[in-house]
């Protein structure tokens, strides 16, 4: 029995330090993590540690490298987009996550070459494992940095917490709730890849109301104000205020260009909602075959989705079903499992 006790004592003491970046509010990768530690084992011992400054300027990531270093423990697991601070940390004890290769991707000539080898090739040589949030992730790794194939761990972003009850089960709204006559339609992010633009187009003449969450520029105002589309704007939301966003939405519309996963669209599915999302990966993917796939570059496309989704009552139960199923696999639980299956080969 003592041995028992001192065993069981010695699986608890394990401790893993989550390092995340300055940031001054809770990112979508911070809540991220922030939902995978609620599931994971009690035999860990959590803590996060954020960086002191925010990713800018050489001493400031010199200093952040440095007390990253002081920081680590048992099992260090880097998140967002600092994987510099790998650097001085133990290489058989240090797990990356990479969201994205954008920063590369999206860039040429000098300040490509100093992201690729700053921000990856150098920080893949001090880490034990990497885990990516989808296949199109790893695949741009690879062709990327050439890094070994079976170093890189697929674990998809989990649904947050907070759209998850007591029981474990998802708080979808109540069924025919819809605004046929006219539909709120959420539209998520405002950068370039976000596709506002074309949304706008495709929303010329339809009876709605878009409820865009990001900053406006002037150019998305005078979109909206030229193909006179009724919208409200928010920005920097908490997660409870998301989560209310999507209450009061009928459709939601993400049709991005380029993204690194979508989690949109399963907060979409989980609350009930009907998704309209691009043919691409890693979209096509994480819709799981219960969504609208459209061209995000085919404005007319875009358009005939959002006239089927409002107009077809039989096509949007049933999307709406799948996506409840499709949004049950990545439930938090099963993501900290697959999280804990890295850790234990650390």
């Amino acid at each position: 029995l003592y041995n028992e006790i001192i065993n069981e004592k010695k699986t608890k003491i394990q401790k893993v330090v989550f390092f995340h970046r300055k940031m001054p509010f809770y990112g979508s990768i911070e809540l991220y993590f922030s939902g995978v530690r609620n599931y994971l084992s009690a035999k860990y011992n959590l803590k996060v540690f954020q960086s002191t400054y925010s990713s800018q300027g050489f001493f400031k990531r010199i200093y952040n490298i440095l007390e990253a270093f002081i920081q680590q423990s048992d099992i260090n697991h880097i998140t967002g987009d600092v994987h510099f601070l790998s650097y001085l940390m133990k290489k058989n004890k240090t797990i990356l996550s990479i969201m994205d290769c954008g920063s590369v991707i999206n860039s040429t000539g000098i300040k490509r070459a100093m992201y690729k080898f700053f921000w990856f090739t150098l920080p893949l040589t001090r880490v034990r494992a990497v885990t990516v949030i989808s296949e199109k992730t790893k695949q741009e790794l690879i062709d990327i940095t050439n890094y070994p194939k079976e170093n890189i761990h697929v674990i998809p972003v989990c649904i947050q917490s907070e759209f998850i009850d007591k029981k474990s089960k998802f708080l979808p709204k109540k069924e025919n709730s819809f605004n046929q006559d006219k539909p709120k339609i959420m539209h998520i992010g405002t950068t370039e890849n976000k596709n506002l633009s074309r949304v706008c187009l495709a929303l010329k003449d339809i009876d709605c109301n878009l409820e865009i969450v990001g900053q406006l520029d002037n150019d998305h105002i005078d979109k909206l104000e030229k193909n006179n589309i009724n919208y409200t704007n928010s920005f920097a939301l908490e997660q409870n205020e998301i989560i209310e966003k999507y209450y009061e939405t009928d459709i939601l519309i993400f049709v991005s260009t380029y993204e690194g996963f979508g989690v949109p669209i399963l907060e979409a599915q989980a609350m009930g909602i009907p998704v309209i999302t691009s043919n691409i990966s890693p979209m096509i993917e994480v819709s799981g075959g219960a969504a609208i796939l459209v061209d995000p570059y085919n404005i007319d496309e875009i358009r005939s989705a959002i006239n089927k989704v409002k107009n077809d009552t039989e096509f949007r139960q049933k999307i709406i079903k799948a996506g409840l199923e499709n949004a049950r696999n990545y439930h938090p639980k099963k993501i900290s499992a697959m999280f804990e299956e890295v850790y234990r080969q650390v």
